[in-house]
């Protein structure tokens, strides 16, 4: 039953998510990375607090003490810094691309889990090694650039030829990677500290008025701006803070079933369902070894989860 119910709860996580991501891709290029992920927390947070005031989810299901709470706030900050990165390589990069890089994170997860004691089998050992390929493959690109005036300068060979065939990271990647990284910490940390510790929903919470609280402070000396948006970017905003913090509530029930590697790997695949969105509407195009790389990506995922 645990196992199903595990399932169930992944794959919504995965669509609230790859939803969240679309549409965070449209609100991150018209008002930035930054407003993006404060305005979706605010949204979030203030939807959670209403769903926990009625349903009396602040007074039952938290362990005793001040520790459950800090390992929360900790959550709440590594889920934001993980958050920026994701929402910078929206801004900057190409959404088929970024998404699968950054939703690999199960691999890095599963490893944590791995060395916390969960045993792991040949084939979810070659998951891993299948994804990290499947990473370097769809962060690389291959076509021909031209060279800029300082690269001409600094080599007069190539200045020469005028265009070269170089591999180079694409636009974005390094964020998705950073993302990944941070992803994966933070979902292990979830299940096996977090969760059994405060609940799936109060934790949630706890991270979102985290992450308010640290932008509102961070915002000044990062030179960022918090001035309201105009327009119908709203919309946009209300649908990544209700769709994300679905997930997060969804995902994490799923991690207090005890089965964390099955559904960080399940709610991962909504860089499937973005890559999906994005070929449906912004019909965007791929070289082939980034294709191959993403199909190895999923492949490993797959093999992971098994």
């Amino acid at each position: 039953m645990n196992i199903s119910l595990a399932i169930i709860l992944g794959l919504t996580g995965a669509i609230s998510w790859g939803a969240a991501d679309f549409a965070a891709r449209f609100a991150s290029r018209q008002v930035g990375a930054y407003r993006t992920l404060f305005f979706m927390q605010f949204f979030g947070f203030l939807a959670l607090s209403v769903y926990l005031k009625s349903t009396g989810g602040f007074s039952h299901g938290i362990a005793p003490g001040w520790r459950p709470w800090a390992m929360a706030v900790a959550a709440g900050v590594l889920n934001m810094l993980a958050s920026l990165a994701l929402y910078h390589s929206f801004e900057h990069g190409t959404m088929s691309i970024v998404g699968p890089v950054s939703s690999s994170y199960p691999a890095l997860t599963v490893a944590l889990s791995l060395l916390s004691g969960e045993r792991i089998h040949a084939v979810r050992a070659t998951g891993l090694g299948v994804t990290l390929l499947g990473i370097i493959l769809a962060a690389t690109s291959f076509v021909q650039s031209k060279t800029t005036q300082a690269e001409k300068v600094l080599d007069s060979a190539t200045a020469s030829r005028g265009e070269t065939s170089r591999a180079h990271l694409s636009t974005g990647i390094g964020w998705a990677m950073c993302a990944a990284l941070g992803f994966g910490i933070l979902f292990w940390f979830l299940g096996f500290h977090v969760v059994p510790a405060v609940g799936s929903a109060v934790s949630v919470w706890v991270m979102r008025l985290t992450a308010l609280i640290a932008l509102s402070v961070a915002a000044a000396p990062t030179r960022q701006t918090l001035k309201l948006p105009r327009g119908s970017v709203w919309w946009l905003l209300l649908a990544v803070g209700i769709l994300d913090t679905a997930a997060f509530v969804a995902n994490n029930a799923g991690l207090s079933t005890g089965q964390v590697s099955v559904v960080s790997v399940l709610a991962s695949l909504y860089g499937a369902f973005t890559v999906l969105l994005a070929w449906i509407f912004l019909r965007e195009r791929l070289e082939r070894s980034q294709w191959l790389g993403i199909v190895l990506i999923f492949i490993g995922i797959v093999l992971v989860s098994t």
